[in-house]
């Protein structure tokens, strides 16, 4: 699955690959020809670069789950939903997404947030292992310096499989509150500002959407019910909606993740990471202000803290760990529409307030490397230069 807005890219060739030795000599196929080279796990790149012009490597074939105690070895084509189910029969998890068509490989290699990051880290934290395939065809088994890469900085090469240590899979209570739309600057202020005291196990996420009606949403997952109040009570607003389902983890992902409906639109965006809370009112005008048809913005916030702040910001690729939230700013638009200039600037707006870091899970043609690694980009640009002297895989640095 190509988003819609990549979806006229024609490859030259699309190479499915089920082993190592089928990815080295789809590369070597694509270097004797001369053919860029793009690799496609579950395709959902927001900068286009799971499809190509040249060679596209297909790692679907390479999919599947084996589970060793509190290990768990995945290939690199396998989509979430088929983890979280190979992982639920064992009563295991590992700190992900929702979306049940994205791949493993991709959200790992860029860091990887979820309903559980608050309280076990990012995906590629629990990432103890890797396989790959160098652009000269030669398979290695990930040693420190290639493990620290690949913990949110990408891969110079094509990702075979992945060890995880996993976690107990926990029961909790999904969420998912409506507010009134009058309300959104006040939920805005008061989301940012409870952050820091919530617990670890409380994940609630910020969804605030013009399109053209006003929706205002926290959504997400609480270790019970009365976690969930004592989030309303924080957020100072009575919900004009309120539904909950206490289940298994399997079941809170798949009730928040909803259904996976097709969208041909277009979709922008920018992100960045704030330490300290920004001015909602300023966010909330700028979103209401001259209002172009047929264009739906989104202003999605999603909580940091807990265990995502608690590795050093150079342990990792990853390097976003002192942050309160992520901001995601969205334009969705017609098939071949571009956005108004509400996007660009609203992310003028709040970038003043911001870390000047982005999240590497949501390029953005043209952002330079220094915003998705910030002060660990030289060491991730030597480690390319010596894994993949042809540059052969550098859109990410």
């Amino acid at each position: 699955m190509v988003l819609p807005r990549f979806a006229a890219i024609r490859p030259f060739a699309v190479l499915p690959c089920a082993t190592p030795a089928e990815v080295a000599a789809a590369l070597g196929k694509a270097r004797d020809g001369g053919h860029p080279v793009a690799v496609r796990g579950g395709g959902h790149c927001f900068a286009g670069r799971s499809t190509g012009t040249g060679f596209v490597i297909d790692t679907s074939p390479m999919s599947g789950v084996e589970i060793d105690g509190d290990r768990a070895v995945i290939g690199a084509g396998t989509r979430l939903a088929e983890v979280y189910d190979a992982l639920a029969a064992a009563g295991r998890t590992i700190p992900a997404g929702c979306g049940p068509t994205v791949g493993i490989a991709g959200l790992t290699l860029g860091g990887g947030l979820g309903i559980l990051g608050r309280r076990y880290g990012l995906t590629c934290d629990s990432l103890v292992a890797a396989r790959l395939v160098l652009a000269d065809g030669r398979v290695l088994e990930a040693g420190d310096d290639l493990l620290w890469m690949l913990r949110g900085g990408g891969a110079p090469g094509v990702v075979c499989s992945l060890t995880f240590t996993t976690v107990p899979a926990p029961d909790s209570t999904a969420f998912r509150l409506r507010f009134p739309a009058a309300a959104a600057t006040d939920i805005v202020d008061a989301w940012q500002h409870a952050l820091p005291a919530l617990d670890d196990a409380l994940a609630p996420s910020l969804v605030v959407t013009a399109a053209p009606d006003l929706d205002v949403s926290v959504f997400g997952a609480a270790p019970n019910s009365a976690a969930v109040d004592d989030l309303i009570r924080r957020l100072g607003v009575a919900p004009v909606s309120d539904d909950r389902q206490a289940g298994t983890h399997r079941e809170t992902k798949r009730w928040l993740a909803g259904e996976d409906v097709p969208d041909d639109r277009f979709a922008y965006l920018h992100s960045e990471y704030f330490r300290s809370p920004v001015p909602a009112a300023e966010l909330i005008a700028r979103l209401l202000d001259d209002r172009r048809p047929g264009e739906e913005r989104e202003l999605d916030f999603s909580p940091w803290g807990g265990a995502y702040n608690r590795v050093p910001a150079d342990a990792t690729a990853f390097p976003h760990r002192d942050a309160r939230f992520l901001l995601k700013q969205t334009a969705t638009v017609a098939p071949g529409a571009q956005p108004s200039p509400w996007l660009d600037e609203s992310y003028a707006l709040m970038h003043p307030f911001g870390t000047g870091g982005a999240y590497p899970n949501f390029p953005e043609p043209g952002l330079p490397a220094e915003a998705y690694h910030l002060g660990n980009t030289a060491r991730l640009r030597r480690l390319r230069a010596a894994y993949d002297p042809s540059a052969v895989f550098t859109d990410e640095v």
